[in-house]
């Protein structure tokens, strides 16, 4: 039986871990220099969210701009640890081209030709799991993902 001594230990119940002796590799102000880091690597600029994978937890985008409609999707341009699938093109349909000018009575002109955008899809390279496409301007639109406060 445990004596009343040990009922405050500093050693874990599977002996592995001692806690009464600080880590080897503990920073106790890495926060404020992962902080100072990322705020570098925006150059100042906003994000709405850092993103990562939602397999396994890599970070795929550093700043992003969030869907003004879908609030779960986001849009960037510069990523890290995203491999683009160059071999499958996939086609987007976008909304019909409206073509004309106005006319007295108000009335639009539409074509029934749809506009479609190339897109190919985006891939977590730590894990492949795939977390987004990209356009042909070179947009990336991530849809899988994992939103944090930046």
């Amino acid at each position: 039986m445990a004596s009343p001594i040990n009922s405050q230990k500093t050693v874990s119940d599977d002996d592995e871990i001692d806690y009464s002796i600080k880590p080897e590799f503990y920073d106790s102000e890495l926060d404020d220099k992962d902080e100072l880091w990322m705020v570098s690597k925006r150059d100042g600029r906003p994000s709405d969210a850092v993103l990562s994978c939602p397999a396994c937890f890599t970070t795929v985008c550093l700043e992003c701009q969030r869907h003004e409609q879908y609030v779960t999707q986001y849009r960037a341009v510069f990523v890290v640890n995203c491999r683009v699938d160059k071999d499958t093109v996939l086609q987007e349909k976008g909304m019909p081209s409206k073509i004309g000018k106005r006319r007295r009575d108000s009335e639009m002109q539409e074509t029934d030709s749809v506009e479609s955008e190339k897109v190919n899809r985006v891939f977590c390279s730590a894990c492949s799991t795939e977390i987004g496409v990209v356009d042909s301007e070179e947009i990336y639109h991530f849809f899988n993902v994992i939103p944090s406060e930046p």
